[in-house]
């Protein structure tokens, strides 16, 4: 396992599912681990108890909160960035707030959170974005705002792989498929139709998806950037 004894780390979106399982790994592997929440005040405190990560509330679709938040915690070796949703529809019919809403957490805040993070970040550090591998594929219909925040993610962690190279900062996006959480459950009413098109027919675990995470955001990873990791029972073969 990946020691981050002294590292300090801010995962954004960490009080439930993959965000928590996140802060779960990085905590057990000695990391300073904090982590923003939303609207699970009760679920984050019990992580915090149970870690010894530090919640902080602040909801990524606030730009300055966001920002702030992120500058307060000065030189960051890893900042993970899970905060995320996901609005699906027919485009006729959803309404265009709710579509700009989703665009603010997705698109926008992961990049001013990673920009904010680079000004203050120490040489080597590691900036994940947690996307999906929607951004590669979308096989069913109503997703198609969704698939472009991806998709943005994409173009993102492309660009800003290649600003902060030159200091050995690595910027990827590891690309879950289906994952078991209180989103999107394993028993939920999707689930058949989500391991149809998967090769290993069942939703991913969220210790899988902190597992890499812990690999790309330690020694190993430090040569891989500008990359999209994809984790997800072959959804998109």
């Amino acid at each position: 396992m990946t020691d981050f004894t002294g590292k300090n780390i801010l995962v954004l979106g960490g009080s439930r599912g993959i965000g928590a399982a996140i802060v779960r790994r990085l905590a057990e592997q000695g990391g300073k681990v904090a982590f923003t929440y939303a609207g699970s005040k009760e679920a984050a405190e019990a992580l915090a108890t149970e870690t010894g990560a530090e919640a902080i509330r602040t909801d990524s679709a606030d730009r300055d909160a966001l920002i702030a938040t992120v500058a307060s915690r000065g030189a960051l070796d890893v900042l993970v960035v899970n905060a995320g949703t996901a609005v699906l529809g027919d485009p006729l019919v959803l309404e265009a707030d709710v579509i700009d809403a989703m665009i603010d957490v997705n698109v926008r805040a992961p990049y001013h959170a990673a920009v904010e993070a680079a000004r203050k970040m120490n040489d080597n550090g590691r900036i994940i974005v947690i996307g999906s591998v929607n951004g590669d594929v979308m096989p069913f219909p109503g997703g198609a705002a969704y698939a472009l925040t991806k998709s943005a993610v994409q173009g993102m962690v492309r660009g800003l792989a290649r600003d902060f190279g030159a200091r050995g900062i690595t910027v990827n996006s590891i690309q879950p498929g289906p994952v078991d959480t209180d989103m999107n459950p394993a028993n939920g009413p999707l689930a058949e139709t989500m391991h149809s098109f998967m090769a290993i027919k069942r939703h991913i675990h969220a210790d899988e998806i902190a597992e890499l995470t812990a690999y790309v955001a330690g020694p190993h990873g430090a040569m891989m950037t500008g990359a999209m990791h994809t984790i997800d029972g072959g959804f998109g073969a």
